[in-house]
């Protein structure tokens, strides 16, 4: 049996949104897991709670990758106007908020890291993904970037810094608001989101096991 330790990434509290998706989402995967992940294989979930903070949300979430040491990594954050589940394709060098952070803090026009490159491409097998989010009828659509707050620089880091890991898969995925009602609104009921999280963890698993494999063809 192979085990495969996974930290997913939420926010604390939004401010104007009464049940934050990536808090409750983080909080029953660690809690719940993931009942059947692939055969052949055991998830251990770790979850960490990020603070909406450019200085303080990315070493937290080192800090918990540190002590992990996971092979897989999955940043959640909210988009409040969407209708499903979006699949973030591309993390920009690039801090251009419209309102304070939970530091009060406002940067305009700022690189994440001068030194390092302008975007940087997700890890994750997205297609894949997409395919079986059809399948299990979980409204998702494919989203250029993360935007220019916490979100995009949480992202950034993450796959700024498991650029040099070479044995780390790493994504974001953004949901909307929590919508048990389905009337039509924005937002999705939470159940299909925990569903959605637990399926990208899982061919995320069969995605490295895959890539692992041809790996050791080619040597």
């Amino acid at each position: 049996m192979e085990q495969f330790d996974v930290v997913i990434s939420g926010f604390d509290p939004y401010e104007g949104i009464d049940v934050n998706p990536s808090r409750e989402v983080v909080r029953i995967l660690e809690r719940d897991g993931v009942p059947d992940p692939p055969e052949g294989t055991s998830v251990r979930v770790t979850g960490v709670l990020l603070p909406m903070s450019f200085s303080k949300a990315w070493p937290a979430m080192l800090r918990t990758i540190e002590s992990v040491h996971p092979r897989i990594v999955i940043a959640t954050g909210l988009k409040r106007r969407k209708r499903s589940i979006a699949l973030e394709r591309c993390a920009t060098n690039i801090i251009d908020a419209d309102k304070p952070d939970a530091d009060n803090m406002q940067p305009r026009r700022t690189p994440i890291d001068p030194s390092s490159p302008a975007a940087y491409w997700t890890q994750l097998p997205l297609r894949d993904i997409l395919n079986d989010f059809a399948a299990h009828k979980i409204p998702a659509t494919l989203s250029s970037d993360a935007g220019t707050f916490v979100c995009n620089s949480v992202f950034y880091s993450l796959l700024n810094w498991s650029a040099a890991q070479h044995d780390m898969l790493a994504g974001f995925i953004s949901f909307p608001p929590v919508n048990e009602t389905r009337d039509g609104g924005a937002g999705i009921p939470l159940g299909q989101m925990v569903e959605a999280a637990r399926i990208v963890a899982c061919d995320a698993v069969n995605y490295y096991r895959r890539s692992a494999a041809s790996s050791l063809e080619a040597a």
